[in-house]
């Protein structure tokens, strides 16, 4: 099955290195000054003519409250009227890309993230949705898969039900810990029937899809705390799980810095933690999808990864890969084409440069032949755990073992020490190296320098 796991400690320990998540080869730590607004336009231009179905990110910045393990890009205040001038030139920046699309081009899928999307008022919501459905060909029929990130804290019934009447059909909820003890060192108290009172609107509602967010190496957590976590998150039957590794890194996000060290779990207690998740998850019925995600067996991520369809972007695991994909908002990022771009990180100059109804892309990259390859391979890898070299070299005309002769050292330790079996024709991950595929991924990163390896997160 292509949810088998095989744990094995001593493999894991050797190689949990630092490394890339992979939602994009190259990452986004290769983005650069010199990719700016008429790279945007050219690249817009040319999935205007190629007629490419549209994937839609907005990023809604603010939150009410901070959480202190978070590393996202957010505003924290509670001024809700700090969101309307947001809102402002977020409907310039919807205006001055839509004009350079087809109106026809279908938005298949949409997501909100945050920050907290629900940081908005109804009328705010009402407000943006109807600015996007005017500039963009967004699907009335709810076929499209447009999604919302919730925190239960700032949603309820009457939240849930503007949602579902403006076009949303999947949710995806924080949760990270139950166990109160952590919550409060995270500064994220939230209860249960908090949690379960969204659930049941969204499931009334019709809601299609429902994901769940967990976190485990939070402080105060242990083993045995994380597990009735995830026992009491198994019994709300989620279609989706997402089971994070928190990374602390307080020297690059401030509010870290409010987290005791010294409440961390050791990482042997991770590790437990981990192998306790995916054996409760496993045993609910939940499929191992990949990089820290879990799916029920009927889930659209678990009957993709089956046909070998499943394809990896900004968003994570995503059944929508074909699609380019349009960031709007604060540090959205945009992938259309060959071309990753970046809008500024900072709410002030975001606002100020679209004020000037300019463009306030900041960064980016556009792929050479060499990336498009190594994105093809490790894409395979990551979302299929298998690589048939004859699929990239019909694609790319060349020879796989010659192109990376330099790499097949690294691939033999790696078939010895069974993460992988490596013949002629392909490479497999083998089941004790699926939850270490990105160690796997990172042979083929021509970018990966060790001293660049401490801007990532552990793999495991």
């Amino acid at each position: 099955m292509l949810d088998a796991i095989r744990w094995d400690t001593d493999l894991i320990r050797r190689y949990d290195l630092a490394g890339p998540r992979y939602t994009s080869y190259p990452t986004a730590v290769q983005f650069n000054s010199q990719v700016g607004t008429f790279d945007l336009f050219h690249a817009l231009r040319d999935s205007r003519k190629a007629q490419r179905p549209l994937s839609l990110y907005v990023h809604v910045p603010f939150c009410a409250n901070i959480c202190y393990y978070c590393a996202c890009n957010k505003v924290i205040t509670k001024d809700r009227g700090r969101a309307q001038p947001y809102l402002q030139r977020l409907e310039q920046e919807i205006q001055l890309i839509a004009c350079h699309l087809d109106p026809t081009q279908k938005v298949e899928q949409l997501h909100f993230g945050g920050g907290t999307p629900t940081f908005l008022s109804h009328d705010e919501l009402r407000q943006l949705m109807a600015q996007l459905r005017k500039h963009f060909n967004l699907l009335d029929d709810d076929s499209g898969d447009y999604s919302i990130e919730i925190d239960p804290r700032e949603a309820d019934w009457s939240t849930m039900g503007l949602l579902r009447e403006l076009g949303f059909n999947r949710v995806s909820i924080g949760l990270q810990d139950l166990d109160p003890a952590v919550q409060r060192a995270v500064n994220r108290l939230q209860s249960l029937e908090e949690t379960r009172a969204v659930i049941d609107a969204a499931r009334t509602l019709q809601f299609r899809s429902i994901n769940i967010d967990l976190i485990y190496g939070l402080p105060r957590q242990t083993p045995e705390n994380f597990a009735r976590t995830v026992e009491e998150v198994i019994n709300l039957q989620p279609d989706r799980l997402s089971v994070f590794n928190y990374a602390h890194l307080p020297e690059r996000f401030m509010p870290q810095r409010r987290i005791n060290s010294n409440e961390l779990p050791t990482p042997a207690q991770k590790l437990e933690m981990l192998q306790s998740t995916i054996e409760q998850l496993i045993s609910a019925g939940y499929r191992y999808i990949g990089m820290d995600h879990f799916a029920l067996p009927d889930d659209e991520l678990a009957i993709a990864q089956e046909e070998s369809t499943l394809q990896r972007n900004f968003q994570g695991y995503t059944t929508h890969g074909h699609c380019d994909l349009i960031g709007l908002g604060v540090s959205a990022i945009s992938q259309i084409g060959d071309l990753y771009c970046q809008n500024s990180s900072d709410l002030t100059e975001y606002q100020n440069v679209l004020a000037t109804s300019q463009l306030a892309t900041s960064r980016g990259l556009q792929c050479n032949a060499d990336d498009r390859l190594r994105r093809a391979v490790i894409q395979q890898l990551i979302c299929n755990f298998s690589l048939e070299f004859s699929d990239i070299e019909q694609t790319f005309n060349i020879d796989f073992q010659g192109y990376f002769g330099d790499l097949w050292p690294q691939l033999q330790d790696m078939a010895k020490d069974g993460l992988i079996e490596l013949d002629r024709d392909r490479i497999t991950i083998l089941p004790a190296g699926r939850l270490l595929v990105r160690s796997v991924c990172m042979v083929f990163d021509a970018y990966l320098e060790q001293h660049s390896r401490q801007r990532f997160s552990r793999v495991i």
